[in-house]
Formats: structure tokens, sequence, C-alpha cells
């Protein structure tokens, strides 16, 4: 593989099978470009903030100021009585469910008795017009008596419940190997990671529509459309039949694009009024409403021989889940289980627990608990590099895991696992060249242009980072999505409810049935809830499991197409072959088109794809607890000003395991997204708070990388060793870098700067060092 030395976008292999210079126009391994993708760029792509309907109304959401809070009294009389409101709802007009969660339905749909986090939901409100419904959500008045938040994760163990369930929402001790086992060379760290917005560059949107039968549609941008309908069913009191769930164009998502808290009272209102209702988040409202990435303490003990090879790991992993549980227990099991990274570690003992406090929602955010374990067991690597003076990617090298190894938790890795060969990828690849000192060239130093740097205080610095994360879900989930393809007049359609929420699934299926039946016009259905379930969009499982399914259909209406031909002739299905539209035998003597062979036909298939099971860790935390592994090496140069602290990423070389390639500038694309990403996490991005209250929720004081951020990104190889379990063999792609980019960025500044870095973001106190005399 070889890369483009002039761009950050790789020259790949050409897997399309096409004669050389001649590009095939579709199927697999070609970079067939997005269906959508003029209309994005055009701007006229409709979102959810596009929708409209006759009779419209428009939604606000009373929100409360306090982090924690008794709730006395809610009186919405004031804003009933407003001109143009139609509708005031609280927590005693929801008809069912009082309370809701993806995984435990442990939160309100409005606060009643008491406000757990800023911006808690209390009441909403339809009007007429948008600047009414706001001024009416403001008209309510909420007597509270201010309690003292938990915001210190450690304190919660010993603090009075915040909720029925209790603080503590999960504890993992992961018991493997000997815990007498000790190195002779021993090194230890606290680490701290900051709060991670998602950062949606569009905010919640969604328009309900009440229906005759006296259920609702929903129309928003939902990720896990089924889990959302039934979820909102139940607290409108509804069957699930009756509420009907249409996913608008998903303006990007690294984690659940809607918190399902925004959708019910949307829904609500409509059944009260009787009228569409649209409801747009503000950028504030999107800050304080949906999840983050979990805030975590992490403290290590490292043990290795004289040579450098890793005896045991300790650690204790503390998340802090914020006021409600969500995917909190699922990010523990990953951030427990990967706490020793891709190496081989004879002894593990860790300690991993999840609790509540009063701090903001935190959830499912690519990459979650394999990310902030990561920047810690990387530290510990340079640290343990540095006390044996020896180079960080060769200690790394010692002990990289590779197939057959086992995980601390007890489970073979029997998937590929070259995490070798890409560390040397990376180590091999060439370092970018020194800047020149002069002024045209000042827009080079940390801090940007017209920055206050001076050259000569600028160290550059070369850090090395490996990480790895799981594919589709953990713990006995079970995985299973439905597709269909459907073949008339020449054209074909998917049918298949996985929502494309950037990574390309939408192109990926199209490809998938162009490669299998040769026909060149293929459309994706829009996804809603009439269609069977396909699961929630996260870990690459609509690459596995919804492209497994929309394959196994494909193949069944090929079966369709070709059978009566192979009868014909006197021959199997298998002796036929489909290349660029035309069917032949292996003979030679059978050759005609696919469009003959169709003859005016409706063709048609469903089928399933589910991988194999697994199960949950036990009481040791050990288990076969996951389907699949990705790994990833990253090597960042930085420069960094050592009398400011201010830190510019030159440059990320970038190794990743995908299996197959599938389509080469959209991997590329996500390979580079993940990357700043996980920049962004490195140096800028924490969603702050003073006591529980959310500081700056907006893009002012939330600082996400912008193009003059994003470093060069080489993708210096992607090793294509199938995965033989998966459909087409191929491995998810964005998470691994989001994971491994924020812990590679602090190891080169480490290594410019001699400091520890045991904080991401870091900060530029972190980055100040004693120039080198």
């Amino acid at each position: 593989m070889s890369t483009d030395a002039t761009t950050a976008i790789p020259t790949l292999p050409d897997l399309s099978g096409a004669p050389a210079g001649e590009p095939a126009a579709h199927g697999l391994g070609i970079s067939l470009p997005q269906a959508e993708a003029r209309a994005k760029t055009e701007g006229t792509f409709p979102y959810a903030s596009d929708l409209w309907a006759e009779g419209l109304l428009w939604a606000a959401i009373l929100r409360s100021p306090h982090p924690h809070a008794r709730v006395l009294s809610v009186d919405t009389s004031a804003a009933a009585a407003m001109p143009g409101v139609r509708a005031v709802v609280t927590a005693a007009d929801v008809p069912g469910a009082a309370t809701y969660g993806r995984r435990v339905a442990d939160r309100p749909v409005f606060a009643s008795d008491l406000v757990r986090h800023h911006g808690e939901a209390l009441a909403a409100v339809a009007a007429d017009h948008p600047d009414t419904a706001r001024l009416a959500a403001a008209a309510i008045t909420v007597e509270y008596e201010v309690l003292e938040p938990v915001t210190d994760p450690e304190k919660a163990f010993a603090a009075e419940p915040l909720h029925p369930d209790g603080n503590l929402i999960r504890h993992i001790p992961l018991r493997f190997g000997d815990p007498t086992a000790a190195g002779e060379i021993v090194v230890e760290g606290l680490y701290r990671i900051g709060r991670q917005d998602p950062a949606p560059i569009g905010a919640e949107a969604g328009l309900a529509v009440p229906r005759p039968d006296g259920g609702v549609e929903l129309y928003t941008a939902s990720t896990d459309p089924h889990t959302d309908r039934d979820l909102a069913a139940a607290c409108f009191g509804l069957p699930p039949e009756q509420v009907k769930l249409v996913v608008t164009g998903v303006p990007g998502a690294t984690g659940d694009r809607e918190d399902p808290g925004f959708q019910i009272p949307l829904g609500l209102l409509a059944l009260r009024t009787g009228c569409p209702v649209k409801l747009t988040a503000t950028r504030e409202e999107s800050f304080l409403g949906h999840a983050h990435r979990h805030p975590t303490l992490l403290r290590y003990r490292h043990h290795a021989d004289a040579e450098g090879r890793l005896v045991k790991v300790e650690a204790q992993i503390l998340l802090d889940a914020g006021a409600y549980a969500d995917f909190s227990s699922e990010s523990l099991a990953a951030a427990v289980a990967f706490a020793c990274g891709p190496y081989v570690v004879p002894h593990a003992f860790v300690e991993g627990w999840a609790v509540r406090t009063n701090n903001p929602p935190s959830g499912h955010v690519r990459g979650e608990g394999a990310m902030q374990v990561c920047a810690a067991y990387e530290a510990q690597m340079d640290r343990l590099a540095a006390r044996l003076g020896v180079d960080p990617a060769e200690l790394r090298m010692r002990n990289v895991m590779a197939t057959g190894d086992l995980l601390p938790t007890g489970q073979t890795v029997t998937c590929p696992a070259p995490v070798a060969e890409l560390l040397s990828a990376v180590r091999e690849f060439p370092l970018p060249p020194l800047p020149k000192d002069t002024p045209e060239d000042d827009w080079l130093l940390p801090g940007g242009p017209e920055g206050a740097g001076e050259p000569g205080a600028v160290r550059r610095g070369v850090g090395y980072a490996l990480g790895m994360v799981h594919m589709l879900g953990a713990e006995g989930t079970d995985e299973v999505s439905t597709a269909t393809v459907r073949v008339h007049e020449g054209a074909a359609t998917v049918i298949c409810s996985a929502v494309d929420t950037g990574s390309g699934f939408s192109t990926l299926a199209r490809q998938i049935v162009q490669d299998t039946l040769g026909i060149e016009e293929v459309h994706v259905a829009p996804v809603d809830t009439d269609q069977p379930p396909a699961g929630p969009s996260a870990h690459g499982r609509h690459t596995w499991v919804s492209g497994g399914a929309v394959e196994r259909a494909a193949k069944m209406v090929r079966t369709q197409l070709l059978q009566p031909l192979a009868h014909q002739f006197g021959m199997s299905t298998e002796l036929l072959q489909i290349n660029d539209g035309k069917i032949t035998s292996y003979d030679g003597v059978l050759s005609t088109t696919v469009t003959e062979a169709l003859d005016g036909k409706e063709l048609w298939a469903t089928a399933q794809c589910r991988p194999h099971p697994t199960e949950p860790l036990d009481e040791a935390g050990q288990g076969d607890a996951f389907v699949g592994l990705a790994f990833c090496a990253i090597r960042a140069v930085v420069d960094v000003d050592i009398e400011l602290g201010s830190v510019r990423v030159v440059e990320m070389a970038v190794a990743q395991d995908v299996g197959r390639v599938l389509n080469p500038a959209q991997l590329a694309a996500r390979i580079e997204a993940g990357v700043t990403q996980g920049v962004g996490a490195a140096l800028t991005e924490n969603l702050r708070t003073t006591r529980g209250l959310v500081r700056h929720p907006d893009f002012t004081g939330y600082a996400l990388p912008t193009s003059l951020d994003a470093p060069d990104i080489r993708i210096v190889k992607l090793v294509e060793e199938r995965d033989v379990v998966a459909p087409f063999g191929a491995k998810a792609a964005s998470a691994v870098p989001v994971v491994t980019s924020p812990a590679a960025v602090a190891s080169a500044v480490r290594a410019a700067t001699g400091r520890p870095v045991n904080r991401l973001p870091i900060r530029p106190q972190a980055a100040v060092a004693v120039p080198h005399s």
C-alpha cells in the first residue's frame, strides 16, 4: 500500500477487478460516491429541522437551571393562559410509563419530585409560533428546594442516594492470573479524562404528526428507530403499532443521535393538541440534553520484568455516568475488558465502577470506555519506557498481542490481530520535515497565525499509541438485522431499517447489490419502523450485520434470477457468473445480460444476519463477551511551545486493520474523521461544569477542532486480513482511530516536554517545560 506524499488521502489497492486504467462503474472495492452527496453539498438535502406540515405548532421545553433540587410545585397557569398557547404538559400528563431508558428505564420524561442534572426537562409547551412557545415555557413557575449536588464521582459511593436505584450503576471486578505476581519494575499513574460532547453540527429537531387511529408519527433523526419507537409508545400508553417513527436526514452522528427524551414530549404535545408539532433544539438545549462521553478517573500500576515485558497490570476505573444509567454498564464493560490494551498481560486485576452523580448525562459516544483506558495504559507504557531507558515504540513491540492470545477477560482473540504489523508500519514511515525558522512559516507555530510563540521555544515530539475496540454489541446482546432486496423493471431497491449516520451504509448496500446482481441502478428505501428492525447504528454493526443481511437477500434474488437459465442449460447456478451486467457460464455456452434474464419479472427476497452469540462477564470479569475486535496504531508528531504550552499536531500516521476495503475513499474519510475527533478530545474538547452547572454550552465555550487544527493524516497501511466470521471480512473503521489518537497526541507531548501529561484534554500548563540547555 502506498501513500501519495502530497495528500492525506491514501492510494489504496484496486479491488474492483476492472482492467488497468478502466475503473469499474460499481460494486465492492471501488469509491462509489454517496447518493445524497450532491444534495448535501448544495444545501438541498432535507434534514429534520427542514420539516413542515399544515397547521404546524411549535414546541419548547422548560429545563431546570439547577443540577440538584427538590421540585415543590409546578404552576403552568400563566403559560396556558397566554394567547397562542395550545397545550402545556408536565409529568402529570404522561399517560403511560413515567420513565424511559434504552438500557434501564430510570429517567423520567419530566422531572416531578427531583431534578437530577442541569437542563433536565420539567414541562413542554405547544404554541402557534416558536417565540410564543419559548415565552410560555419561561412563564411556567417552578418552586425548587435547591439541594447540594454530588459532582465528584468518588464521593458518590458514600453520598445519599440520588436515585431510587442507588448511586452505583455497575461494579466489575476483573480477576485474571496470579494476584501475587510482581515485576522487577513498577510504574504508577493517576489519569483524568474529560467530558467530550458528540457536538452534532445539526442540533436535534423533529416533527410529530397525530394519526386518525389515535396514534402518532414521529419524524426524527433517530439512530435506533425501533427502540425509540417502543420507548415512546410505552410513555404514550399506546401499543407500538400505533406509533410510527420515520427517520429523516441524519446530520452526522458519533453515538446516539437522538435522546428519546426529546422525542417523547414532542409526541405528547401532538397527541394532546391533535395538530402537527415541531421542535428544534437550541444549541444550549442540545448540549444539556444529549449524552456525553463519560468523564473518567483511572489509577494504574504496571509491573514489568527487566526487559520491559509486562507481568501484571492493576487498575481502578471510575466512570461518571451523570444522573442516569443509559449505556454506562456497556461502557464500563469495554473499559475493564480493554484496560490492558492490545498487549499480552499474564496477570491483570481491574476494578471498574460506574456511578451516578448530578453531572450532565453520559452515554454512548464513539469508542466509549476504550478511549479512556487507552489514554491511561499508553501513558503507562511511556512511563515504563522512560524508566527502562527503552525506545517507547520498541517497548510496545515487545508486548503486542497477536491472534491466539488471551484478553484479560479470558476470551481468546480469534480474529486477525496484526498489531505488530501495524506498529511497524507507523514506525517505518518517514517523519515529516522540520519547519523552517523563517517569518513566512510563522503560521506553522503552535498557536496559529499571528500567534505569540517564538520559534526558539518550540520542541518537536513523536509519540505512539496502540488502540483496540470491540465490534457489535457485547455481553449477550442479540445482534440481528433484516433486509429485503427487490428487483423490478431493471432496478433494485434495498429495504433495511439500518440508519446511515455517516458510516456509508447506504452506499455499501448499493455496492453489495451491484456486486451480487450486476444491476447498476440500486436505490435504498427511506427508513421507518414499518420495516423489520435492524438495530442501533453503533460499533460498525450495520457494515457487518445489516450488510450481511443485504448480501444474503441479494444472493437469494441472484438464485431466483439464475435458476431458470441454469435449468434451461442443464447446469447448476454455481456455474454461472454475473459480471458488469452480463451472465455467462463457465464454458462460455451461455452469455446474456441481466436485463434480458429478468425479462420484466419482479424478484424479491428477505434475509436476516445474526452473528455468533456472546455472554455476559461473570463475577470475576471473565467471559466471551465480544464478537470481534479491531486494532489501530498511530504515530503522532507535535510541535509544542514549551513557554506558552500551546500544541500543534503536525502529523498523524495511521495503520489500521480493516479486514477488507469495501469503499476506499469512504474508508479514508472515516479514518480521517475519527483521528480528527480524537485530536479534539486530546487538545480542546471538554464540556466544563461548575458544581454540576454546564459552563458555556455553545460552540464558543466548547472548542471543536477546525480545518486549521486538523493535522496531516497519513494512512500508511491498511491491513486486509479478513475476519472469516464477518460478512465480506470487513471490520469497523471509525471508532478505533478515535480511541487511539488522543493517546498518541499525549505521548508526543510527553516526548516534547518531558512532562507526565496525565489529563485529557491537555491543559497548557501541562505542556510547559523548562527549555533544554
